[in-house]
């Protein structure tokens, strides 16, 4: 093989520093795949259920939470009625054909 070969051959590192910026060459900084980054999550306790009962505590909004189902609606005497058979269909005298029995 040669050198060129085995030199793109994947060796389960991955590192691509080609990008990272030298002196003088690029206004835009690029890091190295090896350069340290701060991470917030701290691994010990991020899975844990104490972490995620306070994940839950601060993301539901106890204020929201409707004690009744339909937010004291209610159906006001007669406001609602059902359509009659015949709502909605032409009137006999607008012109349409009757279909023969």
């Amino acid at each position: 093989m040669s050198t060129y070969e085995t030199q793109d051959v994947p060796a389960g590192i991955a590192r691509d520093n080609d990008y990272v910026s030298r002196t003088g060459q690029s206004e835009i900084r690029v890091q190295k795949d090896e350069a340290p980054v701060d991470d917030p999550i701290d691994p010990a306790t991020a899975d844990t259920d104490e972490q995620l009962a306070r994940d839950d505590k601060e993301a539901i909004d106890e204020d929201n939470i409707l004690s009744d189902r339909t937010r004291g609606a209610a159906k006001k005497a007669g406001a609602y009625a059902e359509p009659g058979d015949d709502e909605g269909l032409p009137g006999p005298d607008d012109g349409t054909s009757v279909v023969r029995k």
